[in-house]
């Protein structure tokens, strides 16, 4: 409303002006000298309006309703115009050379650096990513989860034949060595419990002794074995090269070879990853296994002194005080971005 009372207003002062040009015109008409060239100006100032007003409006409609060709161009030949409009940014600025250009003029990672290094904007953005990320775990539902495993990946592995990825990737355990930390790590905890725990090894293997065994004659028969026991395993632990050492490689070897040769261990394999997939509980852990990650992932996300936002927040900083003083990772960035924005201009620029 204040819009059309200034648009009234306006228009009542142009045709004021209008009037009064008319009205000079005419007490001047015929004059010679000074008031001549008054007429003549207020002649022109006629001219001038009614040629503006002439032309603005057959922009978007015809003259006092008269259908004067040429007029109402706006509504009549607007695909035109827009056509044209189309050809003109598409030419002038839908062009490699030129977003190369403006990019590198624009130098983004240098701008983002300098933000980025103000304390309030990193942890605008920590913020802003935490609040996101806690939204979209919320947003994911149990019987998502259920529709993932039951839909997708039970199917996929089903397909999938896992002995030749098995035998592959134990032979590259193997072929590395990695299994020997893992081996280590059993070792180191199978001895720490036998110590710590002789009289729990006594009861398990005293339940298993016969009934007419004498009690004197299992407890120096269990003491013994536990002894024999946590030596055993102190030998292994001390020795690279000892005989169950080299006797568990050799078994792990050969399980290798026979997943990937022998069809019969094949189709055990097989047997055994279809019996797993078709048991219920796979789903029910998958289920249990997310609640527990999105439990402590929201727990540590929505804590805003939590160690999940501060480190966020420390390598954001490094990351703005590296692209303040890498000239080279800048010139990388930027170069990425005009790649990015190139790409998308050449295949949705029609679109845009």
């Amino acid at each position: 409303e204040e819009r059309r009372r200034g648009l009234r207003r306006m228009r009542t002062v142009a045709v004021g002006l209008l009037v009064l040009a008319a009205c000079v015109y005419v007490a001047t008409l015929g004059s010679d000298g000074f008031w001549g060239f008054v007429n003549a100006g207020a002649e022109a100032s006629m001219v001038g309006a009614i040629a503006d007003w002439f032309a603005v409006t057959a922009l978007f409609k015809h003259p006092l309703g008269i259908p004067i060709p040429h007029t109402a161009l706006v509504p009549k030949r607007k695909d035109e115009l827009g056509k044209g409009l189309e050809e003109f940014v598409g030419e002038n600025f839908l062009q490699e050379d030129v977003i190369r250009e403006r990019v590198a003029a624009a130098t983004i990672s240098a701008r983002v650096g300098d933000w980025l290094v103000d304390p309030a904007n990193a942890r605008r953005v920590v913020d802003e990513v935490a609040d996101v990320a806690a939204i979209a775990l919320g947003k994911v539902r149990d019987d998502h989860i259920a529709d993932l495993v039951t839909q997708a990946l039970v199917p996929r592995f089903r397909d999938e034949p896992i002995a030749p990825l098995l035998g592959t990737t134990l032979m590259a355990v193997l072929r590395d060595d990695l299994h020997h930390g893992v081996v280590d790590l059993v070792l180191d905890e199978m001895h720490r419990w036998l110590v710590d725990n002789p009289d729990t090894f006594a009861r398990v293997l005293g339940e298993r002794a016969p009934w007419w065994a004498p009690p004197r004659l299992n407890e120096a028969v269990t003491t013994r074995i536990h002894g024999e026991a946590v030596a055993w395993v102190e030998d292994i632990i001390s020795d690279p090269q000892h005989r169950a050492r080299e006797a568990l490689d050799s078994m792990l070897g050969q399980l290798a070879y026979d997943l990937l040769n022998d069809e019969e261990t094949q189709s055990r394999a097989e047997a055994f990853k279809v019996r797993l997939l078709d048991h219920p509980q796979v789903v029910i852990t998958a289920i249990s296994l997310w609640k527990a990650m999105r439990s402590a992932l929201l727990s540590s996300i929505l804590d805003r002194e939590g160690a999940t936002r501060k480190r966020l927040l420390v390598e954001l900083n490094l990351f703005a005080q590296r692209l303040r003083e890498d000239a080279e990772l800048r010139e990388r960035l930027d170069r990425t971005a005009a790649d990015l924005t190139v790409f998308m201009i050449e295949r949705y620029g029609a679109e845009l």
